[in-house]
């Protein structure tokens, strides 16, 4: 049996370096799975979209698909666009087995992706002195969504055994300017910015430029299509393809027992 279709569903941008983030995770999954038929897909702003991609998979006989959002909380693009794009999808194809698995955020495992951009932005100012840290991330008007994103910077925080704020660029908490004026009023001096953000889009960008103009010393690049990325997404694409396997049922005497599907086909 084959495994499910996996389609990353990324943020879209007319930035093109925001969706090249994108194909980079597909190739490093690949790179982990070469077997696994995967493509991208955006939720907005530039093609293909996530139908557009469906339509072409159902018309070379795919049967079975699961999504994987590149997204870094469960805030408003999990909570309601990704359901939408589901139920798009099922009544536009009714015959086609769907499910979205959990986004890639706010996994823990991610932050080492932040230790080494930072450590890299360090190293390119010369910045030997660290007293304060500012965990910059999307936001959301969701204070579930911000309460775990904040539960990583507290992560981050303790593991750096520095002061951290947690700065939002969506205006649902303190802007990274303002986080750096917090802990400059406790008297920290060489604050760093941390960046939650998957790809340089205008957000980041925003947050980046307030957080240099504030004084930052340092400011870490977006994550990127790092490895951990690839491992994290392929976790989720597992979990949600186990949903669509078909337990294999024991027939008796009057009847045939069902088609069984080897859980071997979608193990990371």
């Amino acid at each position: 049996m084959t495994a499910p279709s996996l389609i990353l569903l990324g943020h879209g941008s007319h930035d093109p370096q925001v969706p090249q983030v994108s194909h980079q995770i597909r190739e490093g999954l690949l790179a982990i799975r070469p077997e696994l038929d995967i493509h991208v897909a955006f939720l907005d702003h530039c093609a293909p979209s996530g139908l557009q991609v469906v339509k072409k998979l159902v018309s070379q006989g795919v049967a079975e698909v699961v999504f994987v959002p590149l997204l870094l909380s469960e805030a408003f693009n999990v909570q309601a666009e990704v359901p939408a794009l589901l139920n798009q999808v099922q009544a536009s194809f009714p015959q086609l087995r769907v499910i979205a698995a959990r986004p890639i955020g706010p996994e823990a495992q991610l932050l080492s992706i932040i230790d080494r951009r930072l450590r890299d932005a360090l190293r390119a100012g010369r910045v030997s002195e660290l007293d304060g840290l500012v965990f910059a991330a999307a936001g959301s008007p969701d204070i579930r969504s911000n309460a775990l994103v904040a539960r990583r910077a507290r992560q981050w925080a303790t593991h750096h055994r520095l002061p951290c704020v947690t700065a939002f660029a969506t205006g649902c908490g303190p802007s990274s300017a303002e986080a750096i004026r917090t802990l400059r009023g406790q008297g920290r001096r060489h604050i760093a910015m941390g960046s939650w953000f998957l790809a340089p889009g205008l957000l980041y960008t925003r947050q980046a430029d307030l957080a240099l103009a504030a004084g930052a010393v340092a400011v870490s690049a977006p994550m990127g299509g790092e490895s951990e990325i690839a491992e994290v997404a392929l976790i989720r694409y597992v979990i949600a393809a186990m949903d669509l396997v078909d337990l294999h049922e024991v027939g008796d005497a009057d009847h045939e027992p069902t088609r069984a599907r080897h859980l071997s086909v979608v193990s990371a």
